[in-house]
C-alpha cells in the first residue's frame, strides 16, 4: 500500500518543479526550477573532490566497502549535479559502496556525446582501478539514459562489462515515442511531457534522436551485466524503462522491472522523506551486491 507521504509529494512537487517547468523558457531558468538549494549532509557519509579522467566527487560511508558504483545524475542533460543527488549516492555509500558521481558536462553549452564521452571515460578509469567484477553502474532519469549508453559505446570499445547496472525511472528514448507520454501527462507530477521533445533538442542539437548513444532503446541491447529497472506506474518515462527491459529480455539479457504505484518521477531521491524512496534504495542495493564477487574493496 503506498504511504500517506506518497500522497503529499505530488501537490509539492507540481507546484514547487513542475509548474515552474512549464513556464520556464531557457535551460538556465529550467535549471533554477531544481533550485540551487546547498548539498544535504548525509548522515556518516563522506563527501569529496576527485577525479576519474573527469572531475567529480566520490562517497564513502563507514562501512567496509563491497562495491564500487559509478553514479550518473539525473536533469534533463542540461541540469543538476553530484552534489544535487548526493541523497542517492550517500545513501548507497551507506550501503557499501564506493561511489563516484562525475560532473559530465551539460548541454547546451556541451551537446551530446559530450556526456557520453564523459561517462565512458568515468568508466574506463574505474575500470583500470578496480576491475569489473568489483563495478556498479547506475543512474537516475536522464543519468540512467546516459549509463546504459555509456555501456553501449563501452561495449562497442571492447571494454568489460560491469557486474550489474542499475536505472532509475531512464530516459532511454529522446524522440519521445512512447505512448506514456501522453497516457500519464496528467498524472505525472514533475516532468512536462509537451517539453520532452524541447529538452532533447538541447542536448541533441540536430543529432538523430534514434541514435543509440543518444537514445539506447534504439541500440543493441545484447551482452549488458544483470540490470534492475525501477520506475513508477504513473511517470511519463514508463515506457521508456517497460520497452527497454523488454528488449534487453528478448536479446538474452535479465533485466528486471520492478515498477512501483502512486510515486513520482524518480522519487529515490527523496528519501529523507519517502518510506518508498528508502525501500527502492535498499532493493537497488541489495540487487547491486547479489552480482558482485565477493571480498572487500580497498579505499
Amino acid at each position: 500500500m503506498p504511504s500517506w507521504q506518497s500522497y503529499i509529494v505530488h501537490p509539492v512537487l507540481r507546484m514547487f518543479v513542475k509548474r515552474k517547468l512549464e513556464k520556464a523558457f531557457t535551460p538556465f531558468e529550467a535549471r533554477a526550477a531544481f533550485g540551487n538549494h546547498p548539498p544535504q549532509p548525509i548522515r556518516g557519509v563522506s563527501f569529496s573532490a576527485a577525479t576519474q579522467n573527469v572531475p567529480g566527487e566520490w562517497a564513502q560511508g563507514e562501512a567496509p566497502h563491497t562495491g564500487v558504483m559509478l553514479y550518473l545524475h539525473g536533469g534533463g542533460y542540461f541540469a543538476c549535479s553530484p552534489a544535487t543527488h548526493r541523497p542517492i549516492t550517500g545513501s548507497f555509500a551507506r550501503q557499501g559502496f564506493m561511489v563516484f558521481a562525475p560532473a559530465y558536462r551539460l548541454a547546451p553549452e556541451n551537446p551530446f556525446p559530450a556526456a557520453v564521452d564523459d561517462a565512458l571515460a568515468s568508466y574506463r578509469a574505474l575500470l583500470g582501478a578496480y576491475g569489473a567484477e568489483r563495478l556498479v553502474v547506475a543512474g537516475d532519469s536522464a543519468g540512467g539514459g546516459l549509463a546504459l549508453a555509456a555501456l553501449l559505446a563501452a561495449r562497442e570499445a571492447g571494454l568489460a562489462m560491469p557486474s550489474a547496472l542499475v536505472l532509475f525511472s531512464p530516459w532511454t528514448d529522446l524522440a519521445a515515442t512512447g505512448a506514456s507520454i501522453q497516457a500519464n501527462a496528467a498524472r505525472e507530477s514533475m516532468l512536462v511531457g509537451g517539453r520532452m521533445q524541447e529538452v532533447a533538442d538541447l542536448y541533441l542539437q540536430g543529432a538523430d534522436p534514434r541514435t543509440p548513444l543518444a537514445s539506447p532503446l534504439y541500440g543493441d541491447l545484447a551482452g549488458l551485466p544483470p540490470t534492475l529497472i525501477q520506475v513508477s506506474e504513473r511517470e511519463i518515462l514508463l515506457d521508456d524503462s517497460r520497452r527497454v527491459a523488454e528488449k534487453m529480455n528478448a536479446a538474452g539479457g535479465r533485466a528486471e522491472l520492478s515498477m512501483w504505484p502512486n510515486l513520482p518521477h524518480a522519487w529515490q531521491i527523496s528519501q529523507a522523506f519517502l518510506p518508498e524512496a528508502r525501500q527502492a534504495l535498499a532493493q537497488a542495493a541489495d540487487f547491486a551486491k547479489s552480482t558482485l564477487a565477493s571480498g572487500a574493496v580497498p579505499a
